[in-house]
């Protein structure tokens, strides 16, 4: 799917100092996770319906819901 919805570089550099520190158990990246809630937002899909290249859609919407 090439029309799916990426942040630049420049935009996460921005964003990074807001995201979470890790504890422990590895992330999936945030450029990936907040990428894939932007372009479920946008498009109106349900968390199910993103791309795999987005994240596992469980990731998604538990960072959705507690970055909301």
């Amino acid at each position: 799917m090439s029309d799916l919805f990426w942040l630049s570089n420049a935009q996460m550099s921005r964003l990074a100092p807001y995201f979470p520190k890790s504890h422990g158990k590895a992330r999936v990246g945030d450029k990936r996770v907040l990428s894939g809630i932007i372009f479920i937002n946008r498009n109106g899909l349900r968390g199910r319906d993103a791309s795999e290249e987005h994240g596992p859609h469980k990731t998604l919407y538990n960072r959705w819901k507690r970055w909301r």
